[in-house]
C-alpha cells in the first residue's frame, strides 16, 4: 500500500532539515464586535501567493494565511463569521464537484448542524457569501479545535491545498494560565509546478502526505525556552492523512487536555500519537540543560504512506538563556472524570470497509453504504440520551473516526499504539476524533446532547471521508 513499511519493516529514513527560522504562532483574526461576549471576524477562502520552505506557491488559504489564522473565542460567546467564497472556478475535479464549491466546519465544536451554524450540508460557489453563528454556551471551554471545508468530494483538495486553521476556546481560571503557550499546526504538502501537487487514486485509497512537513507553515522552526521554564503547546494536526507520533528529545510530553477539553491532571507521555482531526494539549518543562532539543515524528505504520519508515525533525527547542523554576500543576480541571454506561444506553455497530476496483481506484463504505447525494447509512438519535458506538475497521489501514457536534469518551480500543489506547480508555478525556486501528475496534459512550439537526460522522483522512466513508446522524 502506497510505500508504507508493513509488518516487520525496520528500516527507518531520517528528514533532519537544517534549522528555520524563529517559531511563530499563527496570526489571530481580529475581532471586529465591540459588543461583549461577541466575536465577529472576516474569513475568506482564496488563492494566495505563499513562501513554502523558500518557495513561493499559489495555495487555497484563508485571507491569505497558510495555515489559516487562528480564531479565539471564549465560552459562551457568540461567534460570527462573514464567510467569502473567492476561489475560482477551475472545472470539476475526479469526484465530480466543481472545485470552487466550499463551506465551513468548525471541527470540534459543540454547537447547532442546524441552520448558519456548525451546518456542513450546506455549501455555495465562487462569489457567493454567508454568515454563520455559533453559540458557544453550551461548549466546553478550555480546548483547540480547527476549521475547514467540508463540502462532500471537495474536503480532501481543499485541505491538502492549504484550507484549514485552528480555533481555540480559551479557558479561564485555571492552573493553567501563567504558562506562555503556543498553538502549533501541523500540516504536510507536497508542490509542483508552484502549487499543490494534484491527488491521483492512489492518493485517494491511501490518504496523501507531503514531502515537507510544517508546523505553522515552517520547516523546522526554532523554539526559545529558558532552562526549567514550562511551556503550553496546543497541538493540532490538520494534515489529511500523515499521522504524527511526537517525541521531544530528553523530555517528557504532559497531556493536560485532548479533543473536548482539560483534563484533572497532567498525564505523562514518552509519545503522543496524533491522527488528522485529532488535538492534544501538552505541558513541557525545559531541561536544566542548555543545547537543542528535537521535536519528532517517529516512523508509525497506519498501514499506508512514507510516514511509516520516516523519522521527521517537526520543530527544534533551544534551551537557552537564565533559569527559571516554574513547577507543573499537580491538579487541572478537578471536574473532569470519566462516566459510567448508562444501563438504558442504546448500543450500534459500525463498520468501515476499504475496497480496490479493477482499474486502480476504490471505494469506501460505512456499514457497506458509500456516502452520496442520493444514499448514506444513517443513524437516528434521540436527544438527552447516551450511546454506546461500537466501531469496527475491517480494512489493513488505521481510520480516524471523527463524528460531529458531541464529543464521547472511549470505553476500549482492540489494537493498535499501546500508550494511545492506556491514555484515552483510562483518563477523563474527551474525543471527537479516535483512530480505529487496521482490522481492530473501538467502543465509545456518546452523550447526545443539547442540539438537534442532521449531522455527519466519517473517518478523517480526508480521503476516504471523499470516497464515501461517511454517515449521517439525524439527532432528533
Amino acid at each position: 500500500m502506497g510505500g508504507g513499511c508493513m509488518m516487520g519493516c525496520t528500516s527507518t529514513t531520517v528528514i533532519d532539515p537544517p534549522r528555520g527560522a524563529a517559531f511563530a504562532d499563527p496570526p489571530t483574526l481580529p475581532n471586529l464586535s465591540m459588543t461583549p461576549g461577541v466575536v465577529e471576524v472576516n474569513l475568506e477562502a482564496k488563492i494566495a501567493p505563499v513562501n513554502v520552505n523558500g518557495t513561493t506557491a499559489n495555495l487555497q488559504t484563508y485571507n491569505g494565511f497558510f495555515p489559516g489564522p487562528t480564531i479565539k473565542v471564549k465560552k459562551g460567546d457568540i461567534l460570527k463569521v462573514h464567510f467569502k467564497n473567492s476561489l475560482p472556478y477551475t472545472g470539476v475535479n475526479d469526484m465530480g464537484m466543481p472545485r470552487d464549491m466550499t463551506n465551513l466546519h468548525t471541527h470540534g465544536l459543540h454547537v447547532s448542524p442546524a441552520g448558519n451554524a456548525d451546518n456542513v450540508l450546506v455549501h455555495f460557489p465562487s462569489g457567493e457569501t454567508f454568515d454563520y453563528e455559533y453559540d458557544l454556551s453550551l461548549h466546553r471551554g478550555g480546548n483547540l479545535n480547527f476549521y475547514h471545508p467540508h463540502v462532500h468530494g471537495n474536503v480532501a483538495e481543499q485541505v491538502w491545498a492549504g484550507q484549514a486553521g485552528a480555533l481555540e476556546v480559551a479557558d479561564e481560571g485555571t492552573a493553567l494560565s501563567g504558562y506562555e503557550t503556543h498553538i502549533l499546526v501541523l500540516k504536510d504538502i507536497t508542490l509542483s509546478g508552484g502549487a499543490p501537487e494534484a491527488h491521483t487514486s492512489a492518493d485517494f485509497m491511501n490518504g496523501k502526505e507531503g514531502d515537507t512537513m510544517l508546523v505553522n507553515g515552517q520547516v523546522n522552526p526554532v523554539l526559545a525556552m529558558r532552562p526549567g521554564q514550562v511551556q503550553r503547546w496546543k497541538i493540532v494536526n490538520a494534515s489529511n492523512a500523515r499521522f504524527y507520533k511526537l517525541s521531544l528529545g530528553s523530555h517528557s510530553l504532559r497531556v493536560v487536555g485532548t479533543d473536548g477539553g482539560l483534563l484533572d491532571k497532567p498525564y505523562t507521555q514518552s509519545t503522543v500519537l496524533l491522527s488528522p482531526g485529532e488535538r492534544v494539549d501538552v505541558l513541557v518543562k525545559a531541561s536544566s540543560t542548555k543545547g537543542y532539543y528535537k521535536l519528532q515524528a517517529l516512523p508509525y505504520n497506519r498501514g499506508a504512506g512514507d510516514s511509516a519508515n520516516q523519522q521527521i525533525t517537526l520543530m527544534t527547542v533551544n534551551v537557552t538563556g537564565s533559569s527559571l523554576s516554574q513547577n507543573l500543576p499537580a491538579m487541572v480541571d478537578p471536574s473532569a472524570t470519566r462516566l459510567n454506561v448508562p444501563a438504558n444506553a442504546v448500543t450500534r455497530q459500525i463498520t468501515l470497509s476499504m475496497g480496490m476496483g479493477m482499474m486502480g481506484g476504490g471505494s469506501a463504505s460505512i456499514n457497506g453504504i458509500a456516502f452520496s447525494d442520493t444514499e448514506a447509512y444513517t443513524i437516528v438519535s434521540g436527544r438527552e440520551t447516551y450511546e454506546v458506538w461500537e466501531i469496527y475497521n475491517h480494512s489493513m489501514m488505521d481510520h480516524p473516526f471523527h463524528q460531529h457536534v458531541n464529543p464521547a469518551q472511549v470505553i476500549s480500543i482492540s489494537g493498535g499504539d499501546s500508550a494511545y489506547k492506556s491514555l484515552y480508555t483510562t483518563t477523563p478525556a474527551w474525543k471527537d476524533t479516535v483512530i480505529v486501528p487496521a482490522m481492530g475496534s473501538v467502543k465509545l459512550l456518546v452523550p447526545v446532547k443539547d442540539y438537534g439537526g442532521t449531522t455527519v460522522f466519517h473517518c478523517h483522512i480526508l480521503e476516504h471521508e471523499d470516497m464515501g466513508m461517511m454517515g449521517l446522524w439525524d439527532i432528533q
